[in-house]
């Protein structure tokens, strides 16, 4: 530990960066600051490494790609909601359509039990029509 202490003292003193590892009652800590009390070891930071050349060019073409992605996004999105509204348009008429059958088939009901006698056999047809042709279309 002492030699480690010593080794510490003797790094050079140019050395930009120095991270201070400090044990204190069994824990570790790291710090830019020498430790108080404890158990001290002194880790040298290297360089930041040269910057790549090619860092730019390949920022760019990255930059590019992002681009042309997020225009391709944009257009599967405003896709997708095209089918979608389309989708909801047919769905509105559908579920109009069935309650427009539903409430015919109301009426021909409350025919067919208000019709006179000569007449009920003729409004119940009717009815059953209605009532056919709205299970028919709506499922129901």
């Amino acid at each position: 530990m002492k030699t480690l202490l010593l080794f510490a003292l003797v790094l050079p003193a140019a050395a930009q960066a120095q991270v201070h590892k400090c044990t204190v009652d069994g824990k570790v800590t790291y710090s830019q600051a020498p430790c108080e009390r404890g158990q001290a070891a002194v880790i040298a930071v290297p360089d930041a490494p040269a910057p790549d050349p090619g860092a730019k060019t390949d920022l760019a073409r990255q930059k590019r790609e992002a681009k042309l992605m997020e225009k391709e996004r944009l257009k599967r999105e405003a896709h997708q909601d095209r089918e979608d509204e389309a989708t909801h348009r047919v769905a509105a008429k559908r579920r109009d359509k069935c309650q427009k059958l539903k409430q015919d088939q109301k009426w021909a009901e409350e025919d067919a039990r208000g019709a006179q006698i000569q007449n009920s056999e003729r409004a119940q047809i009717k009815a059953r029509r209605v009532a056919e042709r709205y299970k028919l279309e709506c499922g129901s």
